[in-house]
């Protein structure tokens, strides 16, 4: 059909970076203003016509739900004696919390979301109790911003208590963290806009109804900082940095109103020590000397903490690559990927190895994207508490005690029937082996070129487990082929498999991407016409230039909540620090130029054949705004010379994916997942319609 997209004016303003100039024809879309909203409208009207206009949408939809899954649940955390825990009811489309004796048992609903606003229920962001159990603080965001205000409750007489109405939280740094004694909690809040990435840790005391700010000798970056305390409960440890944390310091907690920090780690170049105050020694996974990670011991009476020479190692490096390490009953349970599938390994406090956790098969432990998110482990102090999920079953709930089997808590809800998962390599220009999973229905032969999607990531050292493919699970269910890929950039392999894909080396990824693409042509699993790719966020960067890097080698793009502007994104606090972290110095203009010749935005060129293109972002997006996928589609859309449409979607009340209505979140990926079936030809099945018998199409 012949698109006719919204008229779009083009300007003729100029960004300049390090001295470089970069023509920006559609800056105007960055704005919100009236004049946008009645253009993403039209937009929007466009794409839901064209996926809606598919017969197979119904069904699709509700293919979708079935296997639909929260991003990441609130597993049951202890209130005291008890337990609380956020989840969904049947037919509800936010959460509610509950308070029970047992850990998924039945309870006292403490919070419903849809009591507090029957009209729009806000999400639940986060849920914490006190050690004793009196108090429970709940994270609330009401837009789908991940920016979230606190509930304070009564876990007794379930009254609401006062709370800090501002600053605003960020999602990314865990919420509140009580003190050991319960008198209070600490919580990272924003100051100024969400985009400065500016934050403040500040204690609220229930009792006095004050928030304090801590002062802690913070280093004098502004990357993310929180507080969190010791398994004993006898110190706090204040750590910053996101993506690498370190301990900067430390403080007795001998009952004084405020602690007397001492400094710690001061020098960041030392890399993550990401790890927990254990007695008087903080135990570690650090990257230092070992790109694929050790376990080092620091003590507190260190004189010179920050020399990795003085630091005693408790578990050398080896060929797995370490995520963490958790505290459990006199050992340390010691989480690491073996060619990118999770491994739990225990030792004893001085490092003997005693034994493996029992995983319930090949797949993924549940870690949360950055470390400073999950400073605390689950479950109780003698238990190793994990939810665990594979790309063909979603998540299931598990305990691990040293010397004992593993108990399920929580059984897995759904599947991917009958679905088999095939580990394969492609090889990169630069001769790197990438590793990649090939899921599909176990009767989809590949013996013929079949509809495949390339779902992938490569970025921030950011591990792209492979967990449970939810919502894509309808790709593979009606007979499409997902290939779920490890990307340099990520932090599958290590240090090194992120430097080698990050900064100056950011082309690795892509060129990865790739090599996967062409390793499953070559093979005959696919063939250019039927090959699409998605990815959300940096994986919403690397689909967006994809397409415009190799426009010939893909049929469709989905870029999802996307970064797609990389220069113009350096006007902001947040996008400066993700583009100086990971893609380019901005104070080099070589690299600015290197930056803008990987930048999806500045790589389009007029009269070039591109995929068909469905662009999702979610409009109260603090990461990734809007704005770049208007730009992106407004560009591509004047310069496509071929027949593909090029189509916008931007959700209202929907930011970048951890605080979406359940409903929204639906038809969301319904509505992106039909743009790709319908262009590859594949049919979603009905959940209660299966066949019964097997006959490969």
């Amino acid at each position: 059909m012949p698109f006719r997209y919204p008229e779009t004016r083009t300007v003729d303003d100029v960004v300049r970076v390090a001295g470089v100039d970069f023509p920006d024809p559609y800056h105007w879309l960055e704005e919100r203003t009236a004049e946008v909203d009645r253009w993403q409208d039209e937009q929007a009207e466009l794409a839901d016509a064209y996926v809606r206009d598919w017969p197979h949408f119904d069904t699709l939809r509700q293919s979708v739900r079935h296997f639909f899954t929260a991003r990441s649940g609130s597993y049951p955390s202890p209130a005291g004696r008890r337990w609380v825990r956020s989840e969904i009811p049947d037919g509800a489309t936010q959460a509610r919390v509950v308070l029970s004796d047992e850990r998924f048992g039945d309870g006292e609903v403490l919070f419903d979301a849809a009591e507090e606003n029957p009209e729009r229920p806000p999400f639940v962001s986060w849920v914490t109790a006190s050690p004793d159990g009196r108090y429970v603080a709940v994270g609330v965001c009401d837009d789908g911003s991940e920016r979230n205000t606190i509930r304070l409750i009564d876990a007794e007489s379930g009254e609401r208590l006062p709370a800090p109405a501002q600053p605003l939280l960020d999602n990314w740094t865990g919420g509140a963290r009580w003190l050991p004694d319960s008198s209070g909690f600490v919580f990272t809040g924003m100051v100024g806009a969400n985009t400065d990435l500016q934050h403040e840790v500040l204690l609220y005391r229930p009792d006095s109804g004050q928030a304090t700010k801590v002062d802690a000798p913070w280093l004098p970056d502004q990357d993310y900082r929180t507080v969190v305390f010791s398994t004993d409960g006898k110190r706090a440890i204040a750590v910053q940095h996101l993506l690498a944390p370190i301990p900067v310091a430390v403080a007795d907690l001998d009952g004084s109103p405020e602690p007397a920090w001492r400094p710690f780690i001061t020098d960041a170049s030392v890399g993550s020590l990401y790890g927990h105050l254990v007695g008087d020694r903080w135990i570690a996974v650090s990257d230092f000397g070992a790109p694929r990670g050790r376990v080092v011991a620091i003590a507190l009476d260190n004189p010179t903490p920050s020399d990795p020479s003085t630091w005693d190692e408790v578990v050398p490096e080896s060929g797995v690559a370490l995520r963490s390490v958790t505290p459990v009953g006199g050992h340390l349970y010691v989480l690491g990927l073996d060619d990118t599938y999770s491994q739990v390994r225990i030792f004893t406090l001085d490092g003997e190895l005693t034994g493996h956790v029992p995983l319930p098969g090949r797949g993924a432990v549940v870690e949360l994207p950055f470390p400073l998110m999950a400073l605390y482990p689950e479950g109780l102090d003698d238990e190793y508490a994990f939810a665990f999920t594979s790309l063909t079953t979603s998540a299931g709930y598990y305990r691990h005690r040293p010397g004992s089997t593993l108990d399920t808590l929580f059984a897995p809800r759904t599947s991917i029937p009958d679905a088999v998962v095939e580990d394969g390599w492609a090889t990169s220009p630069d001769g790197t082996r990438v590793p990649y999973h090939l899921v599909r229905r176990e009767d989809v032969r590949l013996n013929r070129p079949r509809s495949t999607l390339v779902f992938g990531y490569g970025g921030f050292n950011a591990p792209w487990h492979p967990v449970f493919l939810g919502p894509m699970s309808s790709f593979v269910d009606g007979g499409g082929v997902l290939v779920h890929v490890h990307l340099r950039g990520g932090g599958e392999f290590g240090r090194e498999w992120w430097e080698q894909g990050r900064q100056k080396n950011k082309k690795n990824c892509y060129e990865d991407l790739h090599a996967i693409a062409e390793d499953l042509v070559a093979t005959g699993v696919t063939s250019p016409g039927l090959l699409a790719v998605v990815g959300g966020s940096n994986g919403g960067l690397m689909a967006g230039a994809a397409a415009m890097l190799r426009p010939a080698l893909w049929a469709v793009s989905v870029p999802r909540v996307p970064f797609l502007d990389a220069i113009g994104a350096t006007r902001q606090g947040y996008g400066r620090y993700i583009v100086n972290l990971e893609l380019a110095d901005l104070d080099d203009p070589d690299d600015v130029r290197r930056l803008a010749s990987l930048s999806p935005y500045h790589l389009v060129r007029d009269g070039v054949d591109y995929p068909a293109i469905y662009l999702d972002a979610g409009d109260t997006d603090p990461r990734c705004p809007p704005w770049h996928a208007r730009k992106f589609a407004a560009r591509v859309q004047a310069a496509t010379a071929g027949p593909n449409p090029v189509l916008l979607r931007v959700w209202r009340d929907v930011g970048h994916g951890w605080a979406t209505d359940k409903d929204v979140a639906i038809e969301e990926h319904t509505s992106w997942l039909a743009f790709v079936m319908k262009q590859l030809g594949v049919t979603p099945r009905h959940p209660e319609r299966r066949p019964t018998t097997r006959g490969g199409p």
